[in-house]
């Protein structure tokens, strides 16, 4: 390899066994296998496997080759790794044709556009971009590490890759980002400031919201929607003193960020920190908890009870209630929606959008 070649990260396309290397050696000074293997020791059978390849150049014999022959050990080893390495990789490609498959189920040029990998239109590079992006060997392995986007959807046009793939970007985001370690004591305790975010526009909280967070071990991430994901959120652990909640914009009411967003610290809060979740509106456990935990946070249970024994929903008594509860009249809107309680779609004026 010249070093130019080096320079530029030159592959090469077959794996060269040492052992060529030897037996030209050996021509250079007509020296035979057997003679060789009485100057160093070893079998005639070793000898002859190393020369065909069958059999490594370990560093005891690179040391017996460099007194042989004068050649520095380090020349012997570093043929041996070039080529080992050279045949793993040529292995590897071999995988890549599997894996296109894969590849094609992924929205690779909405990650380029977001610039988490290069663009590409060769199916083989694009399998080597996102096995770096996605941290795996191969693409095969994005079930084990990403499990919560195989899970069941009620969607059917919902795709599983996509998932993992807008999951991923919170993870490389969340990564990024510094946060205290993590303290369960001390988020409780920020609930109210949370809530008090919410009549403020995006703009003012969402800057609000982060630092909150990262005080308190939490990493927030606001990844734009991804189609075929139909996810609102997703919280994962990635470490034991470090949670990420993640948040799409695939609504843009201010009730469903905020619900969303107290959704994913219920998991936080209730939930093991060995468990990933993702808001997709499958029913479980879990998601029914974190569900009563962010109505709960978001409008206090006896105060809502109160508001709607009275069955009385105008926008006069909307805005009183909102007012009392401090919290933005949209997120009451959602929720007697939810409820039930008014048609969708009524007062829908209130319910502010983010631009």
């Amino acid at each position: 390899m010249t070093t130019k070649q080096a320079k530029i990260g030159f592959s090469p396309d077959i794996a060269i066994p040492p052992g060529e290397t030897l037996q030209e050696f050996l021509d250079s000074i007509a020296m035979t296998q057997v003679d060789l293997a009485k100057r160093t020791g070893l079998t005639t059978k070793t000898i002859n496997e190393i020369i065909k390849g069958k059999a490594p150049i370990t560093q005891e014999t690179a040391l017996k080759l460099e007194s042989v022959f004068g050649t520095p050990a380090s020349f012997w080893n570093n043929l041996e790794a070039n080529y080992q390495e050279t045949r793993a990789r040529l292995q590897a490609e071999k995988g890549i044709e599997d894996e296109t498959r894969i590849a094609r189920l992924i929205p690779y040029p909405e990650l380029t556009r977001r610039g988490f990998v290069k663009p590409t239109s060769k199916v083989k590079e694009k399998v080597v971009n996102l096995r770096q992006f996605f941290g795996v060997a191969s693409l095969d392995y994005i079930p084990d590490i990403l499990p919560v986007a195989f899970r069941k959807h009620d969607k059917a046009s919902s795709s599983h890759y996509a998932l993992a793939s807008w999951i991923r970007m919170g993870e490389l985001l969340a990564g990024d980002t510094i946060t205290k370690n993590f303290s369960e004591k001390k988020l409780r305790e920020m609930i109210p400031n949370f809530r008090e975010l919410t009549i403020l526009e995006a703009n003012d909280f969402i800057p609000r919201l982060s630092d909150l967070c990262t005080s308190c071990g939490v990493a927030l991430v606001i990844v734009p929607h991804l189609p075929k994901t139909y996810a609102h959120g997703a919280t994962k652990w990635l470490h034991p003193l470090k949670a990420m909640i993640q948040l799409s914009t695939r609504y843009q009411y201010a009730d469903i960020f905020w619900f969303s967003f107290f959704h994913e610290l219920g998991h936080i809060l209730l939930h093991s920190k060995k468990e990933a979740f993702a808001e997709t509106g499958e029913k479980t456990k879990e998601e029914a908890e974190a569900d009563r935990f962010a109505s709960d946070c978001l409008i206090p249970s006896t105060k809502y009870k109160t508001f709607i024994l009275k069955n009385i929903f105008t926008r006069d008594s909307i805005n009183k209630f909102a007012s009392e509860v401090v919290i933005d009249p949209g997120i009451v809107v959602g929720r007697l929606h939810h409820d039930k309680k008014i048609p969708w779609g009524g007062f829908q004026d209130i319910q502010r959008k983010f631009t």
